[in-house]
């Protein structure tokens, strides 16, 4: 059983973690945005819609983000909504561990749109999101672990089918890790 339910899953420095920053860093702002977009509303919003199906908070803060990048509104605009209504959201499921991990997980991956750095929170809430999800809230460290390898496995894959080959503009990210 596990001694304490954690926010994020992860390990920033497994060798999975160190290619997934280095992956990201060979990649421009505008991929790395979307790649983030993508995996929150496609792989962890679902999660959170089954366990909060009357929440658009989320939804709204992913199709902000979109609306930005797609040049329809600037920054200002959406620049608090994306990362706030996320975490209006999850502070409000302290009850519901699944759905706070999924709600900061969406947070996370829109505020890219702001700041790039996001990109590696983004998989540390979903792996709590899916790990918590698939194995519940009473499973072992060790379980824990196998999955948020998986999710950064998964993670890592989405960004390499969209990756540019030799990206001529990579993002130059700040890591705090």
């Amino acid at each position: 059983m596990a001694a304490k339910r954690r926010k994020m899953l992860g390990d920033a420095f497994a060798p999975s973690a160190i290619a997934l920053r280095e992956l990201i860093d060979s990649q421009s702002k505008d991929t790395i945005q979307r790649w983030c977009l993508d995996y929150a509303e496609n792989r962890i919003l679902p999660i959170f819609l089954k366990r909060c199906p009357g929440d658009g908070r989320p939804w709204s803060a992913v199709q902000a983000a979109r609306h930005y990048l797609d040049g329809e509104v600037k920054l200002p605009v959406v620049k608090d909504l994306v990362l706030k209504a996320c975490n209006e959201a999850a502070k409000e499921l302290d009850a519901d561990p699944v759905a706070q991990a999924a709600a900061r997980a969406v947070g996370q991956g829109t505020a890219c749109v702001r700041t790039l750095t996001h990109s590696l929170g983004l998989f540390f809430y979903a792996a709590a999101a899916i790990a918590y999800d698939r194995a519940g809230l009473e499973a072992s460290d060790e379980q824990y672990a196998q999955i948020a390898e998986e999710v950064c496995q998964d993670y890592t894959a989405a960004l390499r089918a969209v990756a540019v080959a030799d990206e001529p503009n990579p993002a130059k990210i700040k890591w705090n890790c």
